[in-house]
């Protein structure tokens, strides 16, 4: 093995997961799932596989929705029918034959979506204003989205915990709590979306509150250990978009955080390297706060997340698009074989 990457091949224990490694699979939509069932077919059970076979520490699946309304693509899988439960089953069990671990990414988009695709019903969102840009891989301009009520809103908590559940029921080995990217849990926590003025507005601290009961109904469900939060700044329609002061704010989602207990975070990035306040990355901000574990996401390779792992920045190093192109990612890397390079028209039509 290439001495340079020795503590990215360092098998270690993370919550109530034993890794082969201190990789990861980063969560990416791939839309190959049936469109009007949300049901995962034997494609997706073989893309999942490889990436076990290759050695690859955490699978983290592509977002998961947690109901109809949920839905923000074409195609992208469910987890809130039996059907969908049992599609899944296949996709772990094959992970779990090659000695794999994986967990599920569940997702609501809220306002990132569209009518037709949400059920036909407007999308959700902390407060009635339109995103951003059109929908991905659909064309069409975000909806106006429908400002949920306190119900509302005690209803999609639920779904979160029932869909962590059935992640369970599926033989999943935990979940990723998706709360970045300007989708719905993001957009309670983002002063752009979120205008209400009962205890799910006001400033950053009291926007969270969304957040934070969605973390605590999951780990009521799963487990501490079976549990991932991801959050980020970046979002989907606000590209460019950074807290006005990035340390007080991750200063704030830390002590969301630990107010639920959680213990293992996944802030995401799209520029791992870059810094974002004093100097700092952003991984090197939330490290100044966080003691807990940190998944690190956002265009590593392997020298700079060996180098990140080393310094204890992180604790998992999180691959994206390279092991799209790359099903043997590892072995690529461990043999210094040259990569194929990702590129997103092949590959958003191929399970490769």
């Amino acid at each position: 093995m290439n001495q340079i990457k020795t503590k990215l091949f360092e098998p270690v224990t993370i919550g109530a997961w034993d890794l082969k490694t201190r990789t990861a699979m980063a969560p990416m939509t791939r839309s190959f799932a049936d469109d009007k069932t949300g049901v995962v077919n034997d494609l997706t059970v073989e893309y999942y596989r490889k990436r076990a076979q290759d050695g690859i520490g955490l699978i983290i699946t592509e977002g998961v929705v947690i109901s109809p309304r949920a839905k923000g693509n074409p195609g992208v899988p469910g987890l809130y029918t039996q059907e969908q439960i049992n599609g899944w089953k296949k996709v772990t069990e094959a992970v779990h034959a090659e000695s794999g671990t994986i967990i599920a990414q569940i997702w609501h988009v809220g306002r990132a979506s569209h009518h037709e695709i949400a059920g036909g019903l407007p999308p959700q969102a902390p407060s009635p204003f339109a995103a951003e840009g059109k929908v991905s891989r659909f064309g069409k301009p975000f909806d106006i989205p429908e400002e949920m009520t306190e119900t509302d809103i005690a209803e999609v908590v639920n779904q979160y915990a029932q869909a962590a559940k059935n992640a369970m029921e599926a033989g999943f080995d935990g979940v990723e709590i998706h709360g970045a990217h300007g989708y719905l849990i993001d957009q309670f926590n983002s002063d752009t979306s979120n205008k209400r003025t009962d205890r799910y507005g006001g400033d950053l601290k009291q926007r969270l509150t969304f957040m934070k009961e969605v973390l605590t109904a999951v780990i009521d469900t799963v487990g501490v250990d079976r549990t991932l939060i991801r959050f980020s700044a970046l979002k989907i329609d606000q590209p460019s978009y950074m807290w006005e002061d990035p340390e007080s704010a991750i200063q704030t989602f830390i002590e969301a955080f630990k107010e639920t207990g959680v213990k293992m975070i996944h802030p995401s990035t799209m520029e791992f390297t870059k810094p974002i306040a004093r100097g700092l990355t952003m991984h090197e901000l939330v490290r100044r706060h966080w003691d807990g574990v940190i998944f690190g996401v956002g265009g590593l390779d392997a020298e700079t997340a060996e180098d990140a792992l080393k310094k204890g920045t992180i604790d998992v190093a999180a691959i994206g698009r390279p092991l799209i192109a790359n099903p043997d990612y590892l072995a690529r890397i461990k043999q210094d074989k040259k990569l194929v390079d990702y590129e997103a028209k092949k590959h958003l039509i191929q399970l490769v």
